[in-house]
């Protein structure tokens, strides 16, 4: 199965959802991957807390990169 998605970042929670607020207001939408929060709502526990997976577009990975290294860059 292919997919139109790319992962950009790996990473804190918090780092992420900075770095979604700039790529919307960029226009980029952005998908965030929590399995620590998805293993938690389905009962289970998770050794990953706080580490999340964020996906973008693949037309869209060269200006999301931009905005993920100026965000880790202010960090």
């Amino acid at each position: 199965m292919t997919s139109n998605y790319k992962k950009i970042y790996t990473g804190e929670s918090l780092v992420a959802q900075q770095i979604v607020t700039q790529l919307r207001g960029m226009g980029i939408e952005a998908i965030i991957k929590d399995e620590a929060e998805s293993a938690r709502l389905a009962g289970f526990a998770s050794s990953m807390l706080g580490q999340v997976d964020l996906f973008v577009n693949k037309d869209e990975v060269e200006k999301a990169t931009t905005v993920v290294e100026a965000v880790l860059k202010e960090s």
